[in-house]
């Protein structure tokens, strides 16, 4: 990772608490929003946002996660939207670009729907989309649901670790990161953890997970703005999925084509060899939402 990368934070007031948002670039430069997954943070965004120094980014780490994880709730996709107009008005912003990476992609389509003028553009980075899921996993109650699609990682925030060493552990053994591990990663997971010594444990809390989860899969928000969808939209897929380096993709080519023939807005990229996390964790991951992002 770059160390001399300018990065500041500050703090806005939203329903239940405060917000933490971390910043990169010039104050003039083209001003993004980045919203992280459902167990992230938002300087995840950290390694874009080197590859992109025209622009204006704010990351929050959004409710319920990080620096923002005392923030009482609510929890869920219209809570997020609310939450980047916040952004938007304490940053003097009349629109962004809002980028959204997993949950964040289905937190952006709802902003885009509820705050159509503060959205100029949308980046869905592999999310937004509603998952085709078993109606036998839908039926799950929201625990085993939402453990069902993202697997160990509702298990990991349960656990505490006594060192950022054997938290890393624990990460290099995840085998869609194992063969990828380097300093992005590495800064990524050490970031992760909040606490002291040796009650470490992750930033993302348990009940924000789960509430997101429920309105990410369950409610209808995000039906509504996909069907309502008019922002000019970039759909950013990885070639491969979740639990491994080679797992199948979230989305499927078939589902990608329908989502594009309906909405003249959308055009759509396929990142090769990339998965869910090394599509923004990895050099060639970051480097090509990057290329994606500039001006042409």
């Amino acid at each position: 990772m770059n160390d001399r990368l300018d990065e500041r934070s500050f703090e806005v007031a939203v329903d239940g608490g405060t917000l933490r948002v971390w910043e990169w670039g010039p104050a003039d430069g083209i001003p993004m929003i980045a919203l992280h997954g459902i167990t992230a943070h938002g300087r995840s965004f950290r390694a874009l946002a080197e590859r992109l120094p025209d622009h204006h980014i704010l990351a929050p780490d959004l409710r319920g996660r990080g620096a923002s994880r005392d923030i009482t709730g609510p929890f869920s996709m219209v809570a997020h939207a609310a939450d980047v107009a916040a952004v938007l008005d304490h940053s003097g912003l009349e629109q962004a670009t809002v980028l959204g990476h997993s949950m964040g992609g289905f937190a952006a389509l709802v902003a885009a729907h509820r705050h159509p003028t503060r959205v100029a553009r949308l980046v869905l980075v592999d999310g937004g989309l509603p998952l085709a899921l078993p109606e036998a996993v839908l039926a799950l109650p929201p625990d085993e649901l939402i453990g069902a699609v993202i697997g160990p990682a509702l298990t990991r925030l349960r656990m505490t670790f006594p060192s950022r060493e054997a938290y890393r552990e624990l990460w290099t053994a995840h085998p869609a990161l194992a063969a990828d591990w380097g300093p992005i990663i590495e800064a990524y997971v050490d970031e992760d953890l909040v606490g002291d010594a040796p009650e470490l444990r992750p930033g993302a809390t348990e009940e924000s997970v789960l509430a997101d989860g429920t309105s990410e899969l369950l409610h209808d928000d995000v039906e509504r703005a996909v069907d309502a969808l008019v922002t000019p939209t970039s759909l950013v897929a990885a070639s491969f999925g979740l639990l491994a380096a080679d797992a199948p993709p979230l989305y499927s080519d078939d589902q990608i084509a329908d989502f594009a023939d309906a909405h003249e807005a959308v055009q759509v990229h396929r990142v090769p060899d990339v998965n869910h996390y090394t599509i923004l964790l990895s050099e060639r991951g970051a480097d090509a939402v990057a290329r994606i992002l500039r001006p042409s």
